[in-house]
This record gives C-alpha cells, sequence and structure tokens, in this order.
C-alpha cells in the first residue's frame, strides 16, 4: 500500500462491537508456565492465572501452582473444582487430561463467551510444542471467530536446559520433537539430518520416543566428538518426575546413556563443530561461539 493512501471512511453510527470482540465476553489466555516452579513462571503468567474465573490444567500443574500460591490448596477447592477466596472471588479449576482437549477447548469457549477468562495452562511455551495451536484449530473448526485469544509466553525446554548447562544455544540452533504421533519417521529423519547438515545446534524434545535411531541418524552426518547434553526436568529441581539433572557426553557415546533418558521431561542438546567445553573453578560448561567471535569484537 503506498504511504499517501486514504484510510477507509467509517460509519460514526456503526456497532462498534462489529468485527470486533463482543463487550460481554473474556479472553481465552493460552498461559506457558515453563517448567511449572515459580522461579520460571513469568509475572505475567501468574498474573493472569490468578485473575481467571476458570483454569485449565493437568494435576501436576496444579500442584505446582498450589505450592506457590498461585492457585488456593486442594482443601479450599470443593468437589466441583470451585475455590473461593478471602475477598470473595470465585474460581473453577479444571483438571486437564490428554484425551479431554478438544473437550476443554469447547469449554473454554462457552465460558469467555459468558464473560469469563479462561487460563488454560501449558508447561514450557505454549507454542512449543504446547496447546497453542490446537487451541486455534478448534476455534476455527468452531467457528469461535468471537472468542478472543492471547498467548502467554513461557521458559521452553531448550532455554531452560541450555542456561542448565551453560551457552550452547548461542548461535543458530532449532528443536526437533521425535514424537511421531501427528508425522511419520521419515519426516522426523529429514528434518534431523538437514538440520545436522546445516551445522544448527540440535535441541531434541520426546527423547523417550526413539532417542537412539535421531542419534545415529545425526551421528551420519556429524563428528562423533560433538558434545551432547542430557538434561532431565530443568529448572524443576525434586519436583518434576525423575528430577533434574544434566549430563554431557558426545555425539557417539549418546545413545549408550539410555539410563539417563527418563520420560518426557528429558531433552538433548546435540551441539555444532563450534560447541566447546569450558571450565572455571565452580564446573564445566558447553559453550557454542556466535561466529568464533574474539573477545575484540564485542
Amino acid at each position: 500500500m503506498s504511504s499517501d493512501a486514504e484510510p477507509p471512511e467509517t460509519d460514526a453510527n456503526a456497532d462498534p462491537t462489529t468485527g470486533g470482540t463482543p463487550d460481554d465476553h473474556g479472553t481465552l489466555y493460552v498461559v506457558g508456565i515453563g517448567p511449572g516452579l515459580p522461579d520460571h513462571m513469568t509475572a505475567k503468567a501468574k498474573q493472569v492465572i490468578e485473575s481467571s474465573e476458570v483454569v485449565i490444567a493437568s494435576s501436576l500443574y496444579q500442584e505446582f501452582l498450589r505450592d506457590d500460591g498461585t492457585l488456593l490448596p486442594k482443601e479450599q477447592t470443593d468437589e466441583d473444582g470451585i475455590a473461593v477466596r478471602d475477598d470473595g472471588f470465585e474460581q473453577e479449576i479444571i483438571r486437564s487430561t490428554m484425551g479431554r482437549q478438544i473437550e476443554l477447548a469447547r469449554a473454554a469457549f462457552d465460558h469467555v463467551r459468558e464473560g469469563k477468562d479462561v487460563a488454560h495452562v501449558s508447561g514450557g511455551d505454549p507454542s512449543v510444542y504446547g496447546k497453542s495451536d490446537l487451541v486455534f484449530k478448534m476455534a476455527e473448526e468452531e467457528n469461535a471467530t468471537d472468542v478472543p485469544i492471547e498467548i502467554v509466553p513461557g521458559l521452553t525446554a531448550a532455554l531452560g536446559g541450555s542456561a542448565n548447562v551453560g551457552a550452547p544455544l548461542c548461535n543458530d540452533f532449532c528443536t526437533i520433537s521425535l514424537s511421531d504421533k501427528w508425522r511419520g519417521w521419515d519426516e522426523i529423519e529429514e528434518k534431523l539430518r538437514a538440520a545436522a547438515i546445516s551445522d544448527f545446534v540440535i535441541v531434541l524434545y520426546n527423547c523417550w520416543r526413539n532417542y537412539e535411531r535421531a542419534v545415529e541418524i545425526v551421528r551420519e552426518e556429524r563428528t562423533d566428538d560433538a558434545y551432547v547434553a542430557i538434561v532431565n526436568d530443568a529448572g524443576r529441581a525434586d519436583a518434576g518426575r525423575n528430577g533434574e539433572s544434566e549430563f554431557v557426553t558426545t555425539l557417539g557415546e549418546a545413545a549408550d546413556h539410555d539410563d539417563r533418558v527418563s520420560g518426557m521431561g528429558t531433552s538433548l542438546i546435540i551441539g555444532n563443530h563450534e560447541t566447546e567445553t569450558w571450565s572455571n573453578d565452580d564446573r564445566t560448561y558447553l559453550v557454542t561461539p556466535r561466529g568464533g567471535r574474539d573477545v575484540d569484537d564485542f
């Protein structure tokens, strides 16, 4: 559009809600809570969850949010999931499970149309293998164009795991999910191979599904002495399913440490040809320089 284009004419008597959100609607927030513990949850995420009339969250995330006071204790929540705070604010807590996502999305739309704010809680970041895409797909399926949707970002495992081992993501990197629930292994293998050839630092999610197979594919394009970090439950301390831990090995030996790959909370960070170790008096770190810069380049 040219810079001298005139703005479209507007009708001063038009309904102000036409083409926008009705005034009596709430908002559907898809909220990333990172690992789930308060130190790694944004102030915005906490504020949205505390102020929403409806909160949809798994049992694990409910437990995390109750432990830090974001949600009222279970003892103060009745059998229908209703919690009432001292100031009289009433909040409905709904348990989320994998098999109920479509049903819960529809319910969230209904609550928003009733004028309620809804916080749909996702671990990590909701747009990194989280719930964001499902909410938008369901909104399209249900023709829910009247429902405002806001994404509240959170700390994802790639960033939390990277911080635990140093600075391995300071150059170009990518994330690849090993889940074959929605795509076949031919596609996953193609992405792994392309990322390995392109020298990306690679962060693998859903490593409980064939991580050894993924490692072998990357080994075909990358040297066996490339560094690999196996990270569990980053940011969750002892509150996760298996406990927070990190272990540095090499690509050639990564598949030999299946005892350290303990479930959905595990991610692998596979370094590129520049990723190196650096040690101080405290411990050893993984670092990927940004293009091999010297100190003077800063």
